[in-house]
């Protein structure tokens, strides 16, 4: 599944805000923000997860912990959607779902 991020600026933003419904727009966007990082963190530690089981089933198959063309395919994925940055965002994910050597 392929996403593109989008812009979105609520009509309110194209206008001049006095500072109370500035800060209305803020504290709205921020308790978004918050909801979103609690989601991505849940999902990050879903992640961890699954990949602790792909490593326990490999290792016990005698394969290698890691798959390094695995995770330049990810890598990859990442960057094409998120741009050079998503690289980055990549790599700290799969150096967290690596878990201890």
């Amino acid at each position: 599944m392929t996403s593109t991020a989008t812009s979105t600026t609520s009509p309110t933003a194209a206008a001049t805000l006095d500072p109370a419904e500035a800060a209305t727009v803020i504290a709205g966007a921020r308790a978004r923000i918050d909801d979103l990082d609690g989601r991505i963190i849940e999902l990050v530690k879903q992640r961890m997860a699954a990949s602790a089981e792909v490593q326990q089933a490999r290792i016990a198959s005698g394969g290698p912990r890691l798959a390094l063309a695995r995770e330049l395919e990810i890598m990859e994925r990442f960057r094409t959607e998120l741009g050079r940055a998503g690289t980055e965002v990549a790599r700290l994910l799969l150096e967290l779902s690596r878990g201890r050597a």
